[in-house]
């Protein structure tokens, strides 16, 4: 199942996402209290896009895509800020990611992935950096044949949006419960000028539930903890 959703993200949606502005990297962090919910835009304003891409039942034959279009809140289909589900550090409101069900397809029995996600540009200031996209997630209403992930992807603008990285967590099996994931990605000279993106996924047919919960999302430049000060302690205590 992950597989196929793989396949979907690489085929269509990696060549229509359009780049931003960003010369570089910029950190990104987001726990979703201070956008009000009832605001249609509250997540384009917080530049979430969408894309979906459709497939026959059997995943077999590629039919059609449509997007990116900017995050619909609430929608029928893709994405809402919603609330009441979380815990001590989840606030009261969270990122609802699930099926296009707006798209009649899937009473026809196809596939329909849909995709939310942030994009930026890589620089050249990134190179030599590691860049970790890290967020909460709770099991919504996914149910049946439903797969759900997370991802960083990379794609060269230069070489037809080919894809050039694609680290990904299988977010399908995630507890009721609370957790708090991470995906890293080491930047080097090549991906300079490629457009990089992290989000959510998921594929679903007959309208089965499709729901994940998502909080405290960032996207942040990994920064190293220095070890001196701990070091020259314990080499004094040593010498007492």
């Amino acid at each position: 199942m992950i597989r196929r959703v793989t396949m979907a993200l690489i085929a269509t949606f990696a060549i229509l996402a359009p780049a931003t502005s960003h010369a570089d990297l910029v950190n990104y962090s987001q726990d979703f209290e201070s956008l009000v919910q009832a605001d249609p835009a509250a997540l384009t304003n917080d530049g979430w896009l969408v894309f979906a891409n459709v497939f026959s039942p059997d995943h077999s034959t590629y039919y059609y895509g449509y997007g990116p279009f900017p995050a619909p809140n609430p929608g029928g289909g893709f994405s809402a800020i919603a609330n009441g589900q979380g815990g001590p550090s989840q606030g009261n409101q969270h990122l609802s990611v699930y099926s296009d069900y707006n798209n009649g397809d899937h009473g026809n029995g196809n596939q329909i992935e849909s995709n939310v996600f942030e994009q930026q540009t890589i620089g050249a200031a990134d190179v030599g950096t590691t860049w970790v996209f890290q967020f909460d997630a709770k099991l919504g209403n996914l149910a049946g044949a439903t797969t759900a992930l997370a991802f960083i992807k990379t794609l060269d603008p230069n070489n037809g949006y080919a894809l050039t990285h694609f680290p990904t967590l299988d977010m399908t099996a995630t507890p009721s419960t609370w957790n708090t994931y991470t995906i890293a990605l080491p930047i080097d000279a090549s991906l300079v000028g490629q457009i990089l993106q992290f989000g959510f996924a998921n594929t679903a047919t007959h309208y089965e539930g499709s729901g994940v919960f998502y909080d405290n999302v960032s996207f942040k430049k990994e920064v190293a903890v220095s070890t001196q000060a701990k070091s020259w302690g314990s080499l004094k205590a040593r010498f007492r």
